[in-house]
């Protein structure tokens, strides 16, 4: 993916925010483990309205993972959902699809590296593996669906990114 310097920027302050905000959101408890709701998941919809800041989040939640209690087996699963999560979302048509992919993608990565984490591959695993998969899945929902949905009703709005943006994802008014 080429990127303009405007659109690098923008993925450099995403990856910037996203860590501070996972940073504050560990500040209350809720950054890692099986009940989190990280406030910079938010962030994680911006690829519908700016495909560019795919890269941001995948660097921001590496970041942010490197503090996490779980090691590098976080920075490698977290970060890799996210990657995941963004791209997926990058090519989402509708916009209330779009908080669906972190939804997923965490909900099934980190929910499997939790419940690895807890009690390996061995008998505990699949309940384990259900309870964590949840428990992600609903904090990304809340971060995402509300959180993000407001991110995803204002920015269109505003006329300084109309042109970082694709086309069919402005409002008529900007388009």
């Amino acid at each position: 993916m080429k990127m303009n310097t405007r659109q690098l920027t923008l993925a450099a302050v995403v990856a910037a925010l996203y860590a501070l905000l996972s940073y504050f959101a560990g500040i209350f408890g809720v950054a890692y483990g099986p009940v989190q709701c990280r406030f910079s998941e938010a962030l994680c919809v911006l690829p519908f309205l700016f495909p560019c800041t795919a890269p941001g989040l995948f660097v921001g939640c590496l970041i942010a993972n490197l503090l996490s209690p779980y090691g590098p087996i976080d920075v490698v699963c977290g970060s890799a959902a996210t990657l995941i999560a963004a791209l997926c979302t990058a090519k989402v048509k509708y916009k209330w699809l779009a908080p669906l992919p972190p939804v997923i993608a965490n909900g099934l990565i980190v929910g499997g590296m939790l419940a690895w984490f807890e009690a390996g591959f061995g008998p505990g695993f699949p309940m384990a593996f259900a309870y964590n998969a949840g428990t992600v899945a609903l904090g990304e929902l809340l971060a995402c669906y509300i959180l993000g949905g407001l991110l995803l009703a204002a920015l269109p709005k505003i006329a300084f990114f109309g042109d970082m943006m694709p086309p069919d994802r402005l409002p008529r008014s900007l388009s």
